[in-house]
């Protein structure tokens, strides 16, 4: 049970640094202790984290599984809609209703905490803490998700130099190299340049760390056995005969699980009302499948009532990506779905005013505008319908911001209750904190009791190129699909691999339901470009790219590295948010 101990809101609410500093903050032994955990189940890492032994499982795998809720929402601004602060504000608002409540969310990447989107505590009063950590290093497990990722890039180089006995063609190599920051300067690069000396000359490039497929991997192995047999099976290219080669054949994948072994341990935080927090594999559902681990869900499942996590972006990416892939690797589903909306997005969808990340809001979204409210909810009506494809409850968190009318949340929860939601209910989480979703959190409670009839949205023994159609033409919303000769020759090829077999996992812009980030609301009379297909065997998935979706971003022009400091006085970070 959660102790009844909350921080005071304050007048105007302070920044998330302040409010997260000022904290009471219990050490993580203390919050381990209230769910049941002791010191033989930790790896601590300092007084306020620690990382969770795997057996927990199997200690108390005789007990019931929680309830399972899933946190999307409707598709994004530049600006976010504050779907983790949701995520966070819901467990809490459980918590004050006496549960006990784990948040399960993603590590942040520092590509976005340096750059134009911000951290991944949530914010307000609703974040976990120790929030300067969190958003930076926190247990070092992305650094050694890199780490194992170059090692490969290192291994497929090396052996090429030194005589190349799998005979591997260095065209068909698919293995990029990763950096855990956005540099648009390192997407396409040329190594081994300098002479024979220096290796093999060959194109290359870098993705962001969170975006590799050992990140994938992390994410959706269920043990230390499984983790070491999905970096065994990455296909880092072909040999000439056009065979796969393999991280196994290259002999590195024992060395990258040696490189992980502490990581494939969630790491337990705790909120500002001290409910516990696991804390595992990275974000980005654009251009990875954006979902916290496996593991994490069944450490939570065991230990709590209700387990509250996130899927990135919109219901259109993250969520499908959780129902499609995620929940066939654990064997889970979810109780209910929760979907975060803004008034503000959806005035945006309905064309009363643009969104620039770094510019102020224009008059059009911060007054009242019923009209453009009522056309741009046509965006979130699209994502309860996709949401009920899956067969679960679906819940409508209308995210208060101070400009919202009563009139227009009060048209937003009708839109949703004749769309087809179970509820909808106005949150002021990062104002109040817990106490501003306990409504919320009441409507979820019951939204987990209904019946739900889950069911994936696609067979995994249909072709390459109707699992494709299926999510473009029911999820999206296109009228078909169109294929680059590039792809449609990556489509044969894993044909003859064997790998057709695999889920998909689209990546595709987060600002659109469609390819393109120009198309708000519900695009209409338009079809879905695939210009490339990856293959992220170890994952498990197929990786279609759409459109011109880039695996490393860029900074802005006014990135949010030029904000952050150190008090060199007292040792605490600044300017974080």
């Amino acid at each position: 049970m959660n102790r009844a101990r909350y921080p005071e809101p304050k007048r105007p609410v302070p920044s998330d640094l302040d409010i997260a500093q000022e904290a009471e903050i219990d050490p993580i032994l203390a919050v381990a202790e209230r769910i049941g955990l002791s010191m033989d189940d930790l790896d601590l890492h300092g007084k306020y984290k620690a990382k969770v032994h795997l057996d927990v499982r199997e200690r108390f795998k005789d007990r019931p599984l929680g309830k399972y809720i899933d946190v999307a929402a409707i598709t994004p601004t530049p600006l976010g809609e504050g779907k983790t602060t949701t995520t966070i504000g819901l467990a809490q608002g459980l918590g004050r209703l006496g549960h006990t409540v784990f948040t399960c969310i993603r590590q942040p990447s520092m590509g976005p905490t340096f750059g134009i989107k911000g951290g991944a505590a949530g914010g307000g009063y609703s974040q976990v803490i120790p929030m300067d950590e969190f958003n930076l290093h926190l247990t070092g497990d992305i650094h050694a998700i890199g780490v194992a990722h170059n090692l490969l890039g290192a291994a497929i180089d090396n052996h090429i130099h030194h005589g190349n006995k799998l005979d591997i063609n260095p065209f068909s190599i698919t293995w990029p190299r990763v950096v855990d920051l956005n540099d648009r300067a390192l997407r396409d690069t040329v190594i081994g340049l300098g002479g024979k000396i220096n290796g093999y000359p060959r194109q290359n490039g870098f993705d962001i760390t969170v975006a590799s497929e050992v990140m994938a991997i992390l994410a959706l192995a269920n043990d230390l056995r499984d983790l070491r047999e999905r970096l065994g099976r990455i296909s880092i290219g072909t040999n000439r005969a056009g065979q796969s080669v393999t991280a196994e054949d290259l002999k590195v994948a024992g060395a990258m699980a040696a490189l992980l072994k502490d990581a494939l341990m969630p790491t337990l935080l705790q909120t500002l009302e001290h409910t516990p927090a696991l804390v595992h594999a990275g974000p980005f559902a654009n251009i990875a499948h954006g979902n916290s681990s496996v593991i994490a869900d069944q450490i939570a499942l065991r230990l709590g009532d209700y387990v509250v996590t996130e899927s990135g972006f919109g219901a259109d990416i993250g969520m499908e990506k959780f129902m499609d892939i995620k929940c066939r690797a654990s064997g889970l589903t979810p109780d209910c779905v929760v979907l975060v909306a803004t008034i503000r997005a959806l005035k945006m969808h309905g064309g009363a005013g643009k969104v620039v990340a770094g510019k102020p809001l224009p008059p059009e979204l911060t007054e009242e505008n019923l009209a453009a409210l009522e056309e741009g909810a046509a965006n979130l009506v699209a994502h309860i319908r996709i949401a009920k494809l899956f067969g679960v409850p679906v819940v409508v968190a209308v995210n208060r911001f101070t400009n919202d009318t009563d009139r227009e949340v009060e048209l937003l929860e009708r839109i949703s209750m004749e769309a087809g939601a179970e509820a909808a209910v106005m949150t002021n989480h990062w104002a109040d904190g817990g106490a501003g979703a306990v409504d919320l959190a009441k409507a979820v409670a019951a939204a987990c009791e209904q019946d739900k009839n889950f069911k994936f949205l696609y067979d995994l023994d249909v072709p390459i190129k109707d699992k494709i159609e299926i999510i473009a033409t029911k999820v999206y919303g296109a009228d078909g699909v169109d294929y680059d000769a590039k792809a449609n020759r990556q489509i044969k090829l894993y044909d003859e691999l064997g790998y057709s077999n695999l889920p998909i996992c689209m990546a595709k812009t987060h600002l659109s339901l469609s390819h393109s980030p120009k198309l708000k609301n519900v695009p209409k009379n338009w079809r879905l470009p695939i210009r490339e297909i990856r293959a992220s065997v170890g994952a498990g998935f197929l990786y279609p790219l759409c459109g011109t979706m880039r695996t490393m971003p860029g900074l802005p022009s006014k990135p949010a590295f030029e904000n952050v400091d150190i008090d060199t006085a007292t040792g605490r970070v600044i300017g974080l948010f």
